[in-house]
């Protein structure tokens, strides 16, 4: 019989009778019509829905548009076949079928059964075979069996698909939470009932810097290198309990503060212990403001007690008229006198601190003449290096390239650099100011022949109420707040700022700032402009 094209050929199927529902539905591939409308009388008097073709081209394309058929019923000589053996039609619909409809549960009917043929059947996806000639029971039973295997694939698909969408769903929760977790500043790690590390971010590196990539689980105690955090988190594991304390880890890993919070994890039911989640902040900083606080606290008591107690005592003398010498009233006057302008020193260095903390400091940005603020510093600074017997020299030049910077921040960087080279100097010392244009630069040193600095001091010169304790600096008063100012002028104007010394031989402070740019216009804006 010639094989009919799909596109030509309408495949009606027989449905189930009325009384009785459509079940499941089932193709019926044979080139033999006897065959074929017996599988229809016994399968549709069972409630099936039936596809009876004589083709291979009309059973695909049956497959096609009717994806729900669950059973095939499928001759293996016919015509259709492939080169090697055109009269083995089934073995065509059988390779075909597997990539049309991988759930189908193909059977084979053939009145020659063999060996061979059965490997061959098997091989190109045949689930058991129905040897010609068949009764009615023996239809049925495979028929139902092949239905149970459907069943059973379609069912295990939904496991599958199931199976694969949660883990999808699982995954795409996996790498939120990981993204979450790697965005955060603060270190995290998580470790199972086991004690091992089984998640972390990359900001738990810098506490754990041994971790090596590749590996799923770590022992903690082997990559934590704080015993002290690795004592919390057992602690959080034998109480069942959250705990937070502030730890300094080791040296080894910078001697940074962290604040650990370590919660124990259980199941849903709270019965099982799976493990914890530590979580470590840096504060390292704050710390540090609280310890800058306290140092404060504590120079502001003693820089104020010692010469408000002075001045009242002084007033004090004066008021009762216990000092008859007017000579020696107007000496305790100037004292006094003396001791009130290093408040306001202290009150003036402690205000432009917090300014410039806050960033509410007023500029006025202008072309400034180095030479001109120079000049005005060392005049102002003249009595007090006389007082202290020290020789002040300005050996800056004329004409240099001037500088763009707010004229009053100028003043007190050059005021508080010399008032240092001054104060930690001998009598007989000498201080000089010098300036030269260097590349973009304006090069400014401050040398003088004091005391000097030691390696340790110079570490931290330019913390806030630094003040080195050496005896050959024990009578200098201040506030340790000078270089500090000086240090954030500098960086504010994008410059930089370079020490030298040797302990009894003197220093050198070495500034560099930027010169003014060459165009107008940018001086002009700048001149207009207040920046905070």
């Amino acid at each position: 019989m010639p094989e009919a094209t799909a596109s030509t050929v309408q495949v009606t199927p027989v449905p189930a009778p009325s009384a009785a529902r459509a079940t499941h539905q089932i193709l019926v591939l044979d080139d033999e019509s006897g065959i074929r409308r017996g599988c229809q009388r016994v399968l549709v008097a069972e409630g099936h829905e039936v596809f009876s073709v004589e083709s291979v081209a009309q059973a695909l394309e049956t497959l096609r548009q009717h994806p729900d058929i669950e059973v095939a019923l499928v001759d293996l000589r016919m015509p259709g076949g492939p080169p090697e053996a055109p009269d083995m039609g089934g073995m065509t619909f059988l390779a075909a079928a597997r990539d049309e409809a991988p759930l189908l549960v193909c059977n084979v009917i053939t009145a020659y059964a063999t060996i061979e043929t059965a490997m061959e059947g098997s091989r190109r996806g045949a689930y058991d075979f129905l040897a010609k000639p068949f009764t009615p029971d023996d239809l049925l039973r495979l028929v139902n069996k092949s239905l149970e295997r459907s069943r059973l694939l379609r069912d295990h698909q939904r496991l599958v698909s199931e199976r694969e969408r949660r883990l999808l769903q699982l995954a795409t929760e996996q790498s939120r939470l990981r993204g979450i977790v790697n965005s955060m500043a603060d270190a995290v790690l998580v470790c199972n009932a086991d004690d091992e590390l089984v998640l972390y971010n990359p900001a738990a590196l810098r506490v754990m810097p041994a971790l090596a990539p590749g590996r799923e689980a770590y022992p903690l105690a082997e990559v934590l290198q704080s015993p002290e955090l690795l004592e919390l988190i057992h602690e959080a594991e034998a109480s069942h309990g959250r705990l937070s304390r502030e730890i300094q880890l080791p040296e080894a890993l910078g001697a940074q503060w962290v604040l650990a919070n370590v919660a124990p994890v259980a199941d849903e039911q709270g019965a099982t212990f799976l493990g914890t989640v530590t979580v470590l902040r840096d504060i390292t900083e704050l710390r540090r403001v609280e310890q800058v606080k306290a140092q404060f606290v504590n120079m502001v008591a003693h820089e104020l007690r010692a010469p408000l107690s002075a001045i009242d005592g002084y007033l004090s003398v004066l008021y009762e008229g216990l000092v008859p010498s007017v000579a020696k009233q107007r000496e305790m006057i100037g004292r006094s006198r003396q001791r009130l302008r290093a408040l306001l020193d202290l009150v003036s260095d402690l205000l432009d601190v917090a300014r410039m903390e806050a960033g509410t400091v007023r500029r006025q940005i202008q072309p400034q003449d180095p030479a001109a603020i120079v000049g005005d510093v060392v005049e102002l600074m003249a009595p007090s290096a006389e007082q202290a017997q020290v020789r002040l020299e300005n050996q800056v030049p004329a004409g240099l390239p001037r500088i763009e910077a707010d004229r009053e921040e100028l003043v007190r960087l050059f005021t508080n650099l010399l008032s240092n080279a001054i104060k930690y100097n001998r009598p007989g010392g000498m201080v000089k100011a010098y300036a030269a244009a260097e590349g973009p630069y304006v090069r400014f040193d401050v040398a003088d022949t004091g005391v000097g600095i030691s390696p340790e001091g110079l570490q931290s010169l330019f913390s806030e109420f630094f003040r080195e304790k050496r005896r050959e600096t024990a009578q200098v008063t201040g506030t340790g707040l000078g270089l500090s100012i000086v240090k954030r002028i500098v960086d504010f104007y994008h410059g930089r700022i370079d020490v030298k010394s040797r302990e009894n031989e003197g220093s050198t402070f070495s500034v560099w700032l930027p010169q003014q740019h060459d165009s107008s216009a940018q001086a002009g804006e700048a001149a207009t402009g207040d920046a905070t």
